[in-house]
């Protein structure tokens, strides 16, 4: 009975531990006004800055509807732009409250390093960029190429083990910043560039004559990227994953930009009255207002549009492929609101 009761006690002192470490970031985020944000530097389509020095794309739209989700304006948002060394030490150190990073989700970046992935949000994968005067057509005749990478990422991993499976030689040139690796690629230093298929497509806009370069046409690894945050903070990652999974069931739903507030009104399907803060108190559940999606998607619109908006037809001009839901053949899945 003894051993009973020490193991409640010590089990209740954890639970209270976990809800003042949940607490934690959301306190924060509050008290100081703001969201703040780790994106990747100027990578057109997911993170840059416009003409007017206004932050824009998919990466930042994301952190846009968690400050509308938390503190009701997407305004209320400040980004951080960092190379991938310095993204996890500034997260774990609490010098940002979330990633929006372009990052993979992998093992030895989750588990013991405590940070957690949101849910996957962008489905890719790595692939090669060559200049189409090389006459190369396919990955499989890169044998004895020099690969310019950016470091701290996971492609260079992905390349030995493809290159080992095909017994093909091959030679790493490697750069602090994934910008280096486009420019000393562009400039010659190396006879391919390799990173993520979406990554190319966004930073291959940066070369000076895009027309003359090729993306190849294989896909060599599994990409999931996704939001990251802090592991020692579960209320928090709730908040950062629900206000995700809201903007994907929005678009199941067919809640737009334009139409929440009429749906929001008049709608009498009762998952579109939970995620829009009509109906169950959802919100309350987090710490939040009722209506953090309704202000998330008010101020970004659903996954489907923000995708549009920055990666496909509106910006890089990228089918959406294994990012369509679910149920029009795509990878795109989130838990219901209920």
């Amino acid at each position: 009975m003894r051993r009973s009761l020490r193991a409640l006690a010590i089990a209740a002192a954890m639970s209270l531990c976990a809800a003042a470490a949940g607490a934690a970031t959301l306190d924060d985020v509050k008290q100081r006004g703001k969201l703040i944000c780790g994106v990747a530097p100027n990578i057109p389509g997911y993170a840059f800055t416009d003409d007017k020095g206004v932050w824009r794309g998919f990466d930042v739209s994301f952190c846009q509807a968690l400050a509308a989700a938390v503190l009701g304006d997407p305004e209320k948002t400040e980004f951080k732009s960092m190379g991938p060394r310095d993204a996890f030490a500034a997260l774990q150190n609490g010098g940002v409250d979330i990633l929006t990073h372009r990052f993979t989700w992998t093992f030895t970046r989750e588990a013991g390093s405590g940070m957690s992935f949101l849910g996957v949000y962008i489905y890719d994968g790595q692939g090669f960029m060559v200049k189409k005067a090389s006459g190369v057509k396919s990955a499989l005749e890169l044998n004895g190429a020099s690969i310019c990478i950016g470091q701290g990422t996971t492609t260079e991993l992905n390349i030995a083990d493809y290159f080992s499976t095909h017994n093909m030689k091959y030679q790493l040139v490697s750069f602090a910043e994934l910008d280096e690796a486009r420019r000393a690629y562009e400039s010659g230093r190396c006879d391919a560039w390799s990173n993520d298929r979406g990554s190319l497509a966004a930073r291959g806009k940066l070369l000076a004559k895009r027309e003359d370069h090729l993306i190849l046409p294989e896909t060599i690894s599994k990409e999931p990227i996704a939001p990251m945050v802090r592991k020692n903070d579960p209320a928090w990652e709730d908040i950062a994953r629900w206000t995700f999974i809201a903007l994907v069931d929005a678009e199941e739903d067919g809640i737009t930009q334009a139409n929440v507030d009429e749906l929001r009104k008049n709608s009498k399907n009762p998952e579109v009255k939970r995620i829009l803060g009509v109906t169950d108190e959802m919100g309350s559940k987090l710490g939040l207002s009722n209506d953090f999606a309704y202000n998330a998607i008010k101020a970004v619109g659903n996954y489907g549009e923000i995708y549009e908006r920055y990666i496909g037809e509106g910006g890089l001009g990228l089918d959406r492929g294994p990012n369509r839901l679910w149920k029009d053949g795509g990878l795109l899945y989130a838990p219901p609101f209920r």
